[in-house]
């Protein structure tokens, strides 16, 4: 989130600017990574997909403010796509395994049910 906003403190974010539709292009990848992340680190894509998207809306508010930016409703929607997409990807079936423990490990009780008293 760090980068994104940082990227978009500038009027030119990698030393040229993009024109359409690249720029577009540009969002729904930086918002597709963000998600991602995000999901990968949080495991709850839909959590991911929130925050990522209402990132997008905090971070086009920003650019308003930024001297050869403009916040689009447009390009919001390319966070959006991008956001969903990384969101989706974060959390295909099998990318985390799921660990349980073996059929005859002993069973362990929760220690707020042991009873320290005879």
């Amino acid at each position: 989130m760090a980068v994104v906003w940082t990227l978009s403190s500038s009027s030119t974010p990698l030393g040229v600017p993009l024109r359409h539709p690249f720029d577009w292009l540009g969002h729904s990848l930086e918002y597709l990574v963000l998600a991602y992340a995000l999901g990968r680190a949080g495991g709850r894509r839909g959590l991911a997909l929130g925050l990522a998207v209402w990132f997008g809306a905090s971070d086009e508010v920003h650019q308003a403010f930024v001297a050869g930016r403009d916040a689009g409703i447009q390009d919001w929607l390319f966070d959006l796509l991008g956001a969903w997409l990384g969101s989706r990807l974060s959390n295909k079936p099998g990318s985390r395994p799921v660990r349980r423990p073996p059929e005859d490990a002993p069973k362990v009780t929760p220690l707020a049910q042991t009873e320290f008293w005879p």
